[in-house]
């Protein structure tokens, strides 16, 4: 059964990939290492990414035809605008998976709550690359850490429940980016009720056993509902945790809401701090799609930073030209680590800005997201998990 089970079957995303093809030596670069030779790399994986879906992917095979576009063509940065793209709506509509479902190893899909539902079919192939692309833009954030033993809650559901849900994978791979320890999940599963519900009575009891033990600690998951933890342990013990200091917060998935009605980031990650004893450098925030695969993480300054293994160009929405570092637009994402499903570029719903770099020291442009575009906006697991608080 291709669910998250197969993690359990699978070498250590910190081990590097045996295979030296096109497709698997770019995830052998450093993540943020902005160079010739690293440009070079994501412009041979990206070639033989479109030309394997290609003569595979029937859309692709059509599309590539309406456009006159050839995968060879790709040879400088400045061809990657070229690639054609699908847009994020066709992903949650059609079945797409370009191999045969004998090879699939793993399926994921959003949790959205309108009825559209994206789907991401990954290979072996597909899947070791993509968990080797997380481990390494987190490596290059420092924020791995293979010595320390660390503690656990997680803001998602339960991946022994949830067997196909794209955030419980995701928060079961983070937690493998430490030496790990105990480990609570916060969306639990009511068999009452067939459904699952944020179980604040244990996350709160596993705060307070967390903070006593005075080991580290790393919270994962929506941001809303680390909130909602810090302030129910206020309300129990009449003052705020106090974490390890060295103890850390990767937030994901989005907020409840329109992010119009969010807190601003800068505001929320000094709250959370504070809440839990710990640096604002160790709250960072996560922003990724279940149907492109590349993490974007916040670096200590709380910035979304591109990893050399995508590329994003923001479009403008009537022309869908694309714009310059700066300018707001529609957000197009291109990866190559995908030989199982065609969304290889994919024009997203979502308005953001790419800027040319970040004072953090890290190579490599930025990215900020702006929120949604459209009157009906398309749900996703943040919404359908605001439905527990």
């Amino acid at each position: 059964m291709a669910d998250l089970s197969v993690e359990d079957r699978l070498p250590p995303s910190h081990k590097p990939l045996k295979s030296r093809a096109a497709a698997d030596a770019l995830f052998e670069t450093a993540a943020f290492d902005y160079s010739p030779k690293t440009s070079k790399a994501f412009l041979a994986a990206m070639r033989a990414s479109l030309a394997f879906q290609g003569a595979r992917a029937p859309v692709l095979k059509a599309l590539y035809r309406a456009e006159g576009f050839d995968p060879a063509s790709v040879k400088t940065e400045r061809d990657v605008a070229s690639i054609p793209f699908l847009f994020v709506s066709a992903l949650k509509e059609r079945n797409l998976t370009t191999l045969p479902c004998s090879k699939i190893a793993l399926e994921l899909k959003s949790s959205g709550t309108s009825g559209q539902r994206s789907r991401m079919q990954l290979d072996r192939g597909s899947l070791m690359r993509v968990r080797r692309m997380a481990w390494r833009v987190f490596e290059g954030l420092g924020l791995t850490d293979l010595e320390r033993e660390h503690d656990y809650i997680c803001f998602t559901y339960d991946p022994d429940v949830a067997k196909d849900l794209g955030t419980a994978w995701t928060d079961k791979l983070l937690t493998s980016f430490t030496k790990k320890g105990e480990i609570f999940y916060t969306f639990r599963w009511s068999r009452e009720k067939k459904d699952f519900y944020f179980d604040i009575e244990g996350a709160v009891a596993a705060l307070k056993k967390f903070e006593a033990a005075g080991r580290l600690v790393r919270l994962v998951g929506f941001p809303a509902f680390a909130l909602k933890l810090t302030e129910e342990y206020k309300k129990r013990y009449g003052r705020n945790p106090r974490l390890n200091p060295a103890s850390s917060v990767v937030t994901g998935g989005g907020w409840k809401t329109l992010s119009d009605e969010a807190i601003d980031k800068k505001v929320y990650r000094k709250i959370l701090a504070d809440s839990l004893g710990i640096p604002v450098a160790n709250v960072r925030d996560l922003f990724g799609m279940v149907e492109h695969g590349v993490p974007y993480v916040d670096c200590r300054l709380g910035h979304f930073h591109i990893p050399n293994y995508g590329r994003v160009i923001a479009r403008h929405p009537g022309t869908l030209v694309p714009l310059g570092y700066g300018e707001k637009g529609l957000l197009q994402f291109i990866t190559p680590y995908l030989t199982s499903y065609p969304s290889l570029s994919v024009l997203s719903s979502d308005f953001g800005v790419v800027r040319e770099r970040c004072s953090c020291g890290l190579k490599g442009p930025v990215l900020e997201i702006h929120g949604r575009a459209g009157v009906k906006k398309l749900k996703g697991c943040a919404v359908s998990a605001a439905t527990m608080l």
